[in-house]
């Protein structure tokens, strides 16, 4: 009987407790998300980028 008391009140709260963002600021998140996620994948190449160079230039290919 607990697990369906469990489910019955999850569902409610759900349907009546939970608000869903909207369609509009739904769009909004994904964009800062995205643009977040270029940000900082950008900043991890140039630090990659400039450490590489730094390891070429301190040991040199033989």
């Amino acid at each position: 009987m607990k697990i369906v008391n469990y489910f019955k009140e999850t569902y409610e709260e759900l349907v009546h407790k939970t608000s869903w963002p909207t369609m509009q600021e739904l769009g909004n998140s994904v964009v800062v998300v995205s643009i977040a996620s270029l940000i900082i994948a950008l900043i991890v190449f140039l630090m990659d980028t400039i450490f590489n160079l730094g390891m070429h230039a301190m040991f040199p290919a033989v």
